[in-house]
């Protein structure tokens, strides 16, 4: 890792509290933190300190996904349809998939975050309530070692499925290969065992709990009301953020009634079409939303992100990950954002660029309650640091920048991420890894991973 790295001669987009702006600054790292910043003069550097001219680009916090999923990187593509994909995906999880896929797989999704410039993700260890992989921990454990290398930073969500139907996972670690059957209990002691060995190694990887979405009704059901409370006292025995994927009309409200499940360690995916009552359980527990534009719970609902943000709710935003029709590309969701807005209220003014610019870094951040951390760049922070090429056709003249970052810049203009102050990615080039053997070991998983499923 760079010990010491001044970046010098670029506007820089600070996101800090004053939401400052250096048309001609600086910024100095040391070891992972932010050690000076400003457009004075620069402080003189150590000797065997790292420079990077940033004239022409844009220095900013890197981008932060607050909703994915492992897996999407591989599935891209199948299906004629998001149904189809769905179901495809789902049987792939479990009936198809080894502990390699889950490394290239990790590989591959980080490498695209890489070249994106989000330093920071959230991602779900599985595509739905009854297929997450915590079967056993071998696969969490791969995709894990894996984003560890990359250099990325990550909050991996691993919890168990919805109670009652058997849950089978195809296990090819033995020979001949064989069928295991898991009970969400038995889903929680592996995923306490991956906290126990995982929680916030090498300070880039943290686990969260999930848990599916349950309704009113679902949640009259012991079964389904039992898991549910454990989860809840796991996640606060630990400190853990809690996540969610799903959430709709009234379901918020009827977790917060029956089981206190939220708090301001919450996290929750989508939150279309909700009741006041949902709205007010959030305003009451101070607990964060993910907003997802591109995904398809957007097209059946509608989240009301600028409602609740004027209620007082943080919203950030996610990708939802990468398929079956999206990327990881958060420039791509900044201006998806406002149009999905702009065209429901009929005013081009709501979402203006600074706010969308706040939901994919500082108030990502502090969806993840990681505020004090990343999200902005101040002193102290951690170094997770992005430089956008602005010299480009799209993105002239060179004047207001975060317009130009949130109207028309997309992740192909990112020129440099470093992450703890590691340039992970310089002159789009990866500074220490080999793209194509990650391609290629992506390609090996997934044409093996399409034989299993028949689907060759």
């Amino acid at each position: 890792m760079v010990k010491s790295l001044l970046i010098e001669n670029g506007v820089i987009v600070t996101m800090d509290a004053g939401r400052r702006i250096f048309s001609k600054g600086h910024v100095l790292v040391e070891d992972d933190r932010i050690a000076a910043i400003g457009d004075a003069a620069p402080p003189a550097p150590s000797p065997n300190s790292t420079r990077i001219d940033a004239s022409g680009m844009v220095v900013m916090p890197g981008l932060v996904d607050t909703h994915a999923h492992a897996g999407h990187m591989l599935t891209k593509g199948l299906g004629d349809d998001s149904e189809a994909w769905m179901n495809m995906a789902g049987r792939i999880y479990a009936d198809a998939t080894d502990s390699e896929f889950w490394a290239a797989e990790g590989a591959l999704s980080a490498l695209e975050r890489i070249k994106c410039g989000t330093t920071t993700a959230a991602l779900l260890f599985g595509g739905g309530p009854d297929i997450m992989r915590t079967e056993a921990p071998e696969a969490a454990q791969a995709h894990l070692a894996a984003v560890a290398e990359m250099g990325v930073r990550e909050i991996l969500g691993v919890g168990p499925n919805r109670p009652g139907a058997a849950h089978v996972y195809r296990d090819y670690s033995r020979s001949p290969r064989a069928d295991i059957s898991v009970s969400p209990e038995a889903q929680l002691a592996v995923c306490a065992r991956l906290v126990d060995d995982w929680q916030d190694r090498n300070g880039r990887l943290r686990l969260a709990i999930t848990l599916p979405v349950f309704t009113a009704r679902e949640l009259e059901d012991p079964a389904v009301y039992n898991l549910s409370r454990k989860v809840r006292d796991f996640s606060r025995e630990k400190g853990m953020l809690l996540i969610q994927d799903g959430h709709r009309g009234g379901s918020i409200a009827a977790n917060a009634e029956r089981l206190g499940l939220f708090d301001g360690h919450s996290l929750l995916a989508h939150c279309v079409e909700l009741t006041e009552a949902d709205i007010a359980a959030l305003k009451d527990t101070g607990a964060k939303v993910a907003h997802n534009p591109s995904a398809l719970m957007s097209v059946s609902g509608r989240c009301p992100a600028i409602e609740l943000m004027e209620d007082g709710v943080t919203v950030s935003l996610g990708t939802d990950a990468s398929a079956p029709d999206r990327s990881f590309d958060m420039f791509r969701n900044m201006f998806q954002a406002h149009r999905y807005h702009a065209r429901h209220f009929r005013d081009d003014a709501v979402l203006p660029p600074m706010q969308l610019l706040e939901m994919a870094t500082i108030e990502g951040a502090r969806a993840l309650s990681m505020e004090s951390e990343i999200g902005s760049l101040e002193l102290g922070k951690r170094a997770d640091i992005i430089l956008v090429n602005m010299r480009q056709p799209h993105l002239w003249p060179p004047a207001h920048p975060v317009q130009r970052l949130a109207r028309f810049a997309n992740g192909a203009d990112v020129d440099t991420t470093i992450v703890d102050g590691r340039i992970l990615m310089r002159a789009r080039k990866l500074v220490d890894r080999d793209e194509d053997a990650i391609l290629d070991r992506a390609e090996r998983a997934f044409h093996l991973m399409m034989n299993r499923a028949g689907l060759a």
